[in-house]
This record gives structure tokens, C-alpha cells and sequence, in this order.
């Protein structure tokens, strides 16, 4: 009876072994790279979020909040090291003044660091920019072109990773100044939340 039985539990162990074989082997094919950061980087982000602006002139009292797309907050420069980064980023957004859209951006050169393989945060400061929306321009030269200084701080989580490829959950504020002459200037401070997609 024993002799009968010794064969049935190693044949249990063995069946067990193999699927257990089988599992690790099936989630070792399944598993992502680990990503390779180093050389060029160039990414975009798509979202949303609030912006408000004011200005300085009493006259107009102008000093709105609003809540609109943010797109296509670009950023592109080069692998310090594996964990950080050097770059230029676009951040912006866009408000209505006086029935027409136009674009509080800025041009923020940053460093952004991975305190963790999947979690990033940048900053830098840089020009602020205020000018039409590109679809309002009837002639440039009657258009306001404004500029100053901004400042820019975000933060992203990489859900997604493969080889040179990263899709993030990402947050992000800028506040800049943007210089109207006569003494006068347009305050401006956004904060966005969206999806990132980055190639290294």
C-alpha cells in the first residue's frame, strides 16, 4: 500500500514543480524592460488644469480665472546621467482677454532629477510669454507680443515604462510676469495635471 502511494506524491511534486516552472518562465516573457535614459529626450504632455491672470493696470482691472486644455507642454534636451536631466520645457495654457483666446506660455530651461526609478520632479526659470493664440493672428504686427520671467515646478509618476519609452501621470505649476510697457505687466500663474509621453 505504501509502495503504491510513494508514486502518486511524486507525481503531485512533479506536476507542481512544472507549473511553477511554467509561471515563472511565462512572467519572465511578460515582464518590461528595464528603460534605458540617456542621450536625447524629447517629450509632450496632454491635460488639464486652471489658470489665472491679472494686470497691474487699474484701469482695466482685468483679473480672471478659468479652467481649460493644456497642450502641447513640450520638453526636449539631453541625459546628464541616468537620473537626471537637462531641459527646455514649454509649459502654457490658454485664457480669453476682450472676446479673444490668448497664451500664457513660458520657456523654462530645467533640471530634472528621478529620486526613485519611476517617480521625477524638475524646476528651473526662464522667459514668461504672452501673445495671441496662434489661431487669433490676423497680421503679427498689430498682435501684443509680451515677455518677461517665469518660474516652473512639476512632478510625474512613470506608469508605463519599456526600453526608451515612458508614459507618465504628471502635475506642473508655472507663475511668470510678462512686461506690457508704461510701467504695466500681466501676472500669470497655472497649474496643469495630464498624461506625459516621453522618449530617451
Amino acid at each position: 500500500m505504501l509502495n503504491v502511494m510513494k508514486p502518486r506524491l511524486s507525481g503531485k511534486k512533479l506536476l507542481f514543480v512544472l507549473f511553477t516552472l511554467c509561471t515563472l518562465t511565462a512572467f519572465g516573457q511578460g515582464a518590461e524592460p528595464a528603460i534605458e535614459r540617456k542621450g536625447f529626450v524629447i517629450g509632450f504632455g496632454i491635460g488639464g488644469g486652471v489658470i489665472s491672470v491679472s494686470d497691474s493696470n487699474q484701469e482695466t482691472s482685468f483679473d480672471k480665472a478659468s479652467g481649460g486644455i493644456s497642450l502641447p507642454n513640450l520638453k526636449i534636451g539631453w541625459m546628464l546621467s541616468e537620473r537626471t536631466a537637462l531641459l527646455a520645457t514649454f509649459p502654457g495654457m490658454i485664457y480669453e482677454y476682450e472676446g479673444r483666446d490668448r497664451s500664457f506660455e513660458a520657456f523654462i530651461p530645467s533640471l530634472q532629477y528621478w529620486p526613485s526609478s519611476r517617480w521625477w520632479i524638475n524646476g528651473g526659470i526662464g522667459l514668461a510669454m504672452d501673445f495671441p493664440a496662434f489661431y487669433e493672428v490676423d497680421d503679427f504686427k498689430d498682435e501684443d507680443w509680451n515677455f518677461g520671467c517665469a518660474v516652473a515646478a512639476g512632478t510625474g509618476y512613470e506608469i508605463v515604462q519599456k526600453k526608451n519609452f515612458a508614459l507618465d501621470i504628471q502635475s506642473k505649476i508655472h507663475l511668470g510676469r510678462a512686461f506690457m510697457g508704461n510701467d504695466q505687466y500681466r501676472d500669470g500663474v497655472a497649474f496643469t495635471v495630464g498624461l506625459g509621453f516621453n522618449w530617451y
